[in-house]
Parts: C-alpha cells; structure tokens; sequence
C-alpha cells in the first residue's frame, strides 16, 4: 500500500511533528514499507494455528504467594539521604508551603 503525500502530512499533524519536504518523502517512503509487510503478513493463512498468549512453550513458574516479614523502619530509612521523626524527609513540592510548616514548628 502506497501511501500518499497527504496521508503523511495528516499523520504527521496528528503525531503534532513539522516535518520538512525530504522528510515527508523519507516518511512516505517508509512508512509505505511497513503497510506492504503488514499487508504480506495478513495473507498468511493462520487458521489451524492455534491462538497463543506467548511464543514460549508451557507457563512461568511463579513464587507462592505467602506472607513474609517486612524490614524494620531503622532498616528502611538506613540508606534516606534525610530524615525526620521517623520519615523520609523529602524537598517541598511547594517551597512556600514548606517555610508556613516551619514557621510554625518553631
């Protein structure tokens, strides 16, 4: 399936991309390709193949699902750049929201 310059340039205003006139070319030329080997892939008769959720044979293996003992809160914060009470202590999100909580704490 050839594509024309015009289905480029409505898929590229879709995908919000400029593209130069070589590009578009480029574009046409390869996006052309694609849609002739899908094609060559639909003649492909599939039908005594079987449908499949993986190429690999049989499934992978899982763990049980059983309830393990988590680390302690020294454990966790061990490695935390900083820390405060206990928490994580992170860089505000909103600076002036952080000067009001620390005003406030002291």
């Amino acid at each position: 399936m050839k594509l024309t310059l015009q289905e480029v340039e409505h898929i590229a205003r879709l995908a919000r991309l400029a593209l130069t006139d070589e590009e578009k070319a480029a574009y046409r030329e390869q996006l052309s390709a694609v849609l002739a080997y899908v094609a060559r892939l639909q003649e492909v008769d599939t039908g005594d193949i079987p449908p499949t959720s993986s190429v690999l044979p049989g499934q992978s293996p899982l763990r049980p699902d059983a309830v393990e003992p988590g680390l302690s809160r020294e454990a966790l914060l061990a490695n935390a750049p900083e820390t405060r009470e206990g928490q994580f202590r992170i860089p505000p999100v909103f600076p002036a929201a952080e000067e009001t909580s620390e005003e406030s704490d002291g």
